[in-house]
């Protein structure tokens, strides 16, 4: 069933809570594949985070065709028992096995080195917590009885308001929001999501 949506006075959609944006998630096909994929890899922690998500939530706001395909399908897990170049070798099996999304797979285990002076990650929640923006600190996963699962340690009035704003771990350190204001320099969201907002704090 279609979920009754409201316009704003700029005519676009708006999404009040966490359950419609699962909603619209599970009516989704590409989505519902993909998470279907991801949880049969049966990896540890494993979320699909960050832009996949917040892309998906900006773009079902802006009334554009909610799966994007030139959006990185962002999938993560945690597990110190597989190694980066395992990880590599999974993710270019998915390449593989399904050409038609644009998989980027990452073991949290040792991304904390692309974040300066930040200590190795205990989970995948606290990678997420911890990445550059509040909007994209974001992950949903498809358990094997079905439901969805939705973490935003930082709520969801970020991405609902299309504010772009750092994490408290990035505000804490000086290098860390040089890579911040870089980042977003690099990334033009404006140009697709033209009423974002963005804030140095």
């Amino acid at each position: 069933m279609r979920l009754l949506r409201l316009t704003n006075i700029w005519g676009m959609s708006i999404m009040k809570n966490k359950q419609e944006i699962l909603d619209s998630v599970r009516e989704n096909p590409d989505k519902m594949t993909i998470l279907t994929i991801i949880r049969d890899l049966d990896l540890k922690d494993l979320w699909l985070a960050a832009g996949s998500v917040r892309n998906f939530i900006w773009n079902l706001l802006s009334d554009r065709p909610a799966f994007d395909r030139e959006t990185d399908v962002d999938v993560i897990f945690f597990d110190p028992d597989v190694s980066y170049e395992e990880t590599v070798s999974l993710e270019n099996k998915l390449r593989e096995d399904f050409p038609q999304y644009q998989w980027e797979l990452k073991n949290q285990v040792y991304m904390h080195q692309h974040s300066p002076h930040t200590v190795p990650y205990t989970s995948s929640r606290d990678a997420m917590s911890k990445y550059p923006e509040r909007c994209t600190a974001i992950g949903l996963r498809l358990h094997a009885d079905a439901t969805l699962e939705l973490f935003a340690p930082y709520g969801l009035e970020d991405i609902l308001n299309f504010q772009v704003r750092p994490t408290p771990h990035f505000l804490e350190n000086e290098d860390r929001m040089k890579l911040y204001q870089e980042r977003l320099s690099k990334k033009n969201w404006q140009e697709k999501w033209e009423n974002l907002t963005f804030s140095k704090t």
